[in-house]
């Protein structure tokens, strides 16, 4: 236990938090400032949760932010079971527009220094 009474792991799972919701607003801003609009952010489905929606041209964009020390670790942190909850939260998601709309799944790494780097369309490049 800490001073304050909280379990070690309370505290980092704390800290996790604000900096991972630090890292998506971070993100979310450099996809407004690149004209894509905001849709939703932490959009819970029945099969998870996708971190930040947003719509540009016609294409439904569905980012999925990880933070880390380094941009390997970030990498390294997004899984393939990870990869197919998002996909099928995203295909709930994308229902709900009624027509059949192009979708986008991007990963964006946050590093320690803050830097952002954003891997687009990573379902179409393997």
């Amino acid at each position: 236990m800490t001073q304050t009474g909280r379990s070690a792991k309370g505290v980092t799972g704390s800290t996790s938090y604000h900096s991972g919701l630090s890292a998506e607003h971070q993100v979310a801003e450099r996809y407004a400032q690149a004209g894509a609009q905001w849709l939703e952010h932490r959009w819970r489905g029945s099969a998870g949760e996708i971190d930040l929606i947003f719509e540009k041209d016609d294409t439904l964009v569905f980012v999925e932010v990880k933070s880390s020390r380094s941009f390997d670790g970030a990498l390294n942190s997004f899984r393939s079971r990870q990869v197919a909850r998002v996909c099928q939260t995203a295909e709930e998601f994308a229902g709900r527009f009624g027509e059949p709309r192009e979708i986008r799944l991007d990963l964006a790494l946050v590093n320690g220094a803050g830097q952002i780097r954003t891997l687009e369309n990573v379902l179409a490049m393997g």
